[in-house]
């Protein structure tokens, strides 16, 4: 069963391509991370899932429901939480929980009143009052007191504190691990994505180039630097003969490489070139993030 499912979603606007062919899919209780660069169609992808948008072409679902028809009872089960916070900010929070508890039947205002007090949440101020931190984490409990199947975050991070993206991680965390919550979550901090994402999708030129478990993507991305033999063609023969190739960089050390998946019949091929070749380099996330989103140049 998939909670989240994209189908060869595409769109553009103004003739210029956003999203092309995005296909994946979320499971219960997983935590997926859809990252790339800005304007890479991240935030368009969620707004098309969530019905806020429509594909020109392909489909999503949400909960085995087409995006294209989500009813209010399906929505129900989604929680939601854009960019921004955006909330009443005049109400105060106890009003705040009873309009929730009054428009939302899955709402548990009990739940959402526990949360707010271990947080330590002024209650007597309007919530424009609180901090942009603080009104992070109202909106995280809004959406997860609805005791949601999907929550969906679209960048939830973004301009906070060290100490309120923590706690905001660990709320995320604990809604994952307790009720099997299937997470789809933008961020561009990829400290908090090695944290809780499962796996994670990378976005270039509108299309996924990269959908793996961060510590298998860790396993198959290596990064070595090739001293050429003199003579020894680097540039179209090599990256025909090495399609494990990703980058191909001149240095003053030589040409540096970063390869995925390189088998053994690849690196015979490598070693046939080179007075050097350096052991494999794991790379970590962000250095994983940048090279898969970088313009590939010989």
């Amino acid at each position: 069963m998939t909670a989240i499912e994209f189908d060869h979603v595409s769109r553009h606007f103004h003739g210029v391509p956003v999203l092309d062919g995005l296909t994946f899919a979320v499971r219960p209780g997983e935590a997926f991370a859809l990252l790339g660069r800005n304007g890479t169609g991240k935030s368009t992808a969620i707004r098309i899932l969530l019905n806020f948008l429509e594909p020109h072409a392909g489909r999503s679902r949400v909960l085995g429901v087409d995006s294209a028809v989500l009813d209010p009872r399906t929505r129900e089960r989604i929680g939601y939480v854009s960019e921004g916070h955006k909330l009443y900010g005049d109400m105060r929070l106890p009003m705040l929980l009873d309009f929730e508890a009054a428009t939302r039947s899955r709402f548990d205002r009990a739940l959402a009143a526990s949360t707010l007090a271990k947080l330590g949440l002024r209650t007597n101020v309007a919530i424009r009052k609180l901090s942009k931190g603080q009104q992070a984490l109202v909106a995280l409990t809004l959406a997860t007191a609805g005791r949601p199947e999907v929550l969906v975050y679209d960048d939830p991070a973004m301009g906070l504190d060290v100490v309120h993206r923590h706690e905001l991680m660990g709320s995320l965390a604990e809604a994952i691990e307790q009720h099997g919550v299937a997470l789809l979550f933008s961020s561009h901090i990829l400290t908090d994505v090695e944290r809780m994402a499962d796996r994670v999708g990378i976005l270039r030129n509108g299309r996924l180039v990269v959908d793996a478990p961060i510590e298998s993507l860790r396993r198959r991305v290596q990064r070595r630097v090739m001293r050429p033999k003199a003579g020894a063609d680097t540039n179209g023969a090599l990256l025909r003969d090495v399609p494990a190739i990703l980058r191909s960089r001149k240095t003053e050390a030589g040409v540096a490489l970063t390869l995925v998946d390189l088998d053994e019949t690849q690196e015979r091929r490598l070693r046939e070139r080179a007075d050097v070749l350096t052991d494999p380099d794991p790379l970590n996330l962000e250095e994983l993030f940048v090279e898969f989103t970088a313009e590939v140049t010989p």
